[in-house]
């Protein structure tokens, strides 16, 4: 396995590394097929730096330890939690009841992920506290899924959940987290999504 490399650039527009990874399984509603971005271990790795849930120290152990039947297996693990994850996501959305089948997934993934954490007590110049971490022994190739699984917990139950929004690019329809001050956003980025639909709109306008 190669080390984690710039050469592609991910698109983290969403405000949430679990957003994130719902949206780089990217055009999913589109009527010609989506485009799988997370090919390999490798891109999972890319992802883990570009939205820094890994640092680059912990990315070149993993490198240096995980074994092609592990990394494989994390990479599986992240596709079917990524998938989760857009169920419970979308339907939150869309205010509907996320599938059980869906809910059990992603609980199993979370109670795998929580195994290995332990409780460390951090001195700190703000004061020493206790967290919950996963020791520094526990560099499995796993790791980024673990990270991925237990903050898109802490999202779900927090308040943030009453931002979450998807672009109205019906086949787009990328997460994000509406931070704008008036809560208005409607694209995932007005750039791209935004502008293709105001076009759109304009041409429409000037037909009729």
């Amino acid at each position: 396995m190669s080390p984690a490399s710039p050469e592609r650039a991910f698109e983290l527009i969403a405000g949430h590394p679990a957003l994130d990874l719902v949206n780089i399984f990217d055009w999913r509603f589109r009527d010609t097929g989506p485009e799988e971005l997370l090919s390999s271990y490798d891109d999972l790795l890319r992802f883990s730096a570009q939205s820094e849930i890994l640092s680059p120290k912990q990315i070149r152990q993993i490198v240096r330890t995980a074994t092609q039947a592990g990394s494989a297996a994390a990479l599986v693990a992240c596709r079917e939690l990524r998938e989760a994850l857009a169920e419970i996501f979308y339907s939150a959305v869309g205010s509907r009841t996320p599938p059980a089948s869906q809910l059990n997934t992603f609980e199993r993934h979370y109670r795998h992920a929580r195994a290995g954490q332990r409780l460390v007590w951090s001195p700190s110049h703000s004061g020493a506290r206790l967290s919950w971490e996963w020791p520094p022994s526990e560099l499995s190739p796993d790791l980024p899924v673990w990270i991925l699984t237990v903050g898109a917990a802490r999202l779900l139950l927090s308040t943030d959940m009453h931002r979450l929004r998807a672009c109205e690019k019906p086949d787009c329809r990328w997460l994000f987290l509406d931070t704008s001050k008036n809560h208005s956003r409607r694209w995932c980025d007005m750039k791209i999504c935004g502008n293709r639909i105001k076009a759109r709109r304009f041409k429409a306008q000037h037909k009729s």
